[in-house]
């Protein structure tokens, strides 16, 4: 713990199962949603892999006509109607969040299927942002079944909330 919070969190897949894992959070373990290509080292664009690294939290994202403010250490940005992130990999604003526009290849951030009513944006492929090797890697809310995800940590909404005040301002998770 570092600054009243968790300097790492860890996210390992489920023996067995390349879609579900958990994420370890001190003595606490959620059980998460992988990428339907489980975990890579060599995550690439559409791949659907959940990438293999350690990552810092960058900041949340949170759909505030739909949950209060969270308590976290975490720098927190409301979601626009008009929010999402750019997935094209020969866009100049590449794995960036965006204003949406009629050009395709953004993953819209404000969403009617709760997925993304708080999302955890992490540091994969941003220093540098190399084209094609993932974009929009977040932690977000889980789909009924923990359905595999498109590249995400996806866990249960509780779980999520009640994980966000536990994290220090500093926190990274380690994807093993």
């Amino acid at each position: 713990m570092r600054n009243g919070g968790l300097s790492l969190i860890r996210v390992t897949a489920a023996a067995g199962s390349p879609t579900r894992g958990h994420l370890i959070a001190g003595n606490r373990v959620f059980p998460v949603a992988l990428g339907r290509g489980g975990i890579r080292a060599n995550k690439r664009e559409g791949d659907g892999a959940t990438p293999r690294g350690r990552f810092k939290l960058l900041r949340i994202w949170w759909r505030a006509d739909r949950l209060p403010r969270p308590g976290a250490a975490l720098a927190i940005r409301r979601i626009g109607k008009n929010d999402g992130w750019c997935e094209d990999p020969r866009a100049r604003n590449y794995n960036r969040p965006v204003k949406l526009s009629a050009q395709s290849g953004t993953d819209r951030l404000w969403r009617e299927d709760h997925l993304y009513d708080l999302i955890v944006e992490l540091d994969h492929n941003t220093r540098p942002r190399v084209p094609y090797r993932g974009s929009a890697v977040f932690i977000h809310f889980a789909r009924i079944g923990f359905t595999p995800t498109a590249g995400c940590v996806a866990l249960k909404r509780g779980h999520l909330q009640k994980l966000l005040p536990l994290l220090a301002r500093d926190c990274w998770v380690e994807i093993r």
